[in-house]
């Protein structure tokens, strides 16, 4: 601290009152041109000396190349993939596990990555501004140490970066609560179906159908494997990657009945039997345990509400009455 207020009455007594604001926003800049480098550069593809050596890689590219043109025919994509450098991963294995997460949080679109760290950016490049805007107008309005200048600048920029990520999480955490809770009706509704001579594809077809109205993320999924199904995919595939988009284990755990059901060639309506009583037993043991934390909860919320002013108005009165009988004494 000592070493900041040195500091700070060095730039006040060099530059004036708004010394130490120059020299935060000279840091800065300074902090930006020297992370640019590293956002720029891109390494070489090892695989493109493959390429180049044999005519078939040649042509692949050159279709690549003609693909990500026409795929990128829009005016916002075109402009989101001038900055890609900036936008997205520049690993594939962050790059994956991003388009993972946004598939978890519900947003599919070809752009969600790009537009998730552009989000990040943007908000954190607007609430600095806004930062130095406040610190512009208290250092000019009144005295303002140099902690205080950077308190006010720093905390807005790290709170608008990191407000695109709490949304996601937050996004991807009530969806897979959502999809937790309606798994078993779900279940249920697919066992009848099933029993009542229906395919598993059409069985899939008519629970999302039933249950877009209560519970969408789950209804969602589904309708983009009976989609997937319909397209020709091996089934195995869509089953699994609807798993990884989901994200929950009773999912996965539903995913690797069904695919043991078709290996081993056992009934399908049996192992869905089995499976739903299981998921109904364990929505009710999720039930039973958060009714076991609630009295938890409600002796701490008793004891911070209702005994303080209990021992108010229990209290309260006689030490009233001992104040007045020793004002009354001679010691006052």
């Amino acid at each position: 601290m000592e070493i900041l207020t040195k500091a700070n009455e060095f730039l006040v007594e060099k530059f004036g009152e708004l010394g130490p604001l120059y020299a935060v926003g000279l840091l800065g800049v300074l902090l930006v041109v020297l992370t640019l480098p590293m956002f720029l550069k891109k390494e070489k593809d090892p695989f493109d000396k493959v390429r180049g050596q044999n005519g078939r890689g040649n042509r692949n590219s050159a279709g690549g190349e003609t693909k990500k043109a026409l795929r990128n025919t829009s005016g916002r994509a075109a402009k989101l993939e001038k900055f890609s450098n900036f936008l997205e991963p520049q690993d594939e294995g962050e790059l994956s596990a991003a388009k993972l997460k946004m598939l978890q949080a519900g947003y599919r679109g070809k752009n969600a990555v790009q537009m998730y760290h552009f989000s990040s950016f943007a908000l954190g490049l607007g609430a600095l501004a806004v930062g130095c805007l406040v610190a512009i107008v208290k250092s000019a309005t009144g005295e303002v140490t140099t902690q205080a200048l950077i308190m006010t600048i720093l905390i807005p920029a790290a709170v608008g970066y990191y407000l695109p990520r709490y949304w996601v999480n937050r996004r991807v955490q009530s969806r897979q609560l959502e999809i937790t809770n309606g798994f078993p009706d779900a279940l249920d509704m697919m066992l009848v179906c099933v029993e009542a001579g229906q395919s598993l594809d059409q069985s899939i077809i008519r629970v999302s159908g039933e249950l877009e109205a209560g519970f969408p993320a789950l209804a969602e999924e589904f309708q983009m494997v009976a989609h997937e199904m319909k397209a020709g995919r091996d089934k195995v595939s869509v089953l699994k990657g609807m798993s990884e988009r989901a994200g929950v284990t009773d999912i996965a755990s539903f995913v690797t009945v069904l695919v043991q059901s078709a290996t081993f060639g056992t009934s399908i309506a049996d192992a869905l039997r089995v499976f739903a009583d299981e998921m109904r037993d364990k929505r009710v043991m999720r039930a039973e345990e958060k009714a076991n934390v609630l009295p938890t909860k409600l002796t701490l919320g008793t004891m911070m509400f209702t005994l303080p002013p209990l021992l108010i108005i229990l209290i309260g009165p006689s030490i009233y009455q001992i104040y007045e009988t020793l004002k009354d004494s001679t010691f006052f």
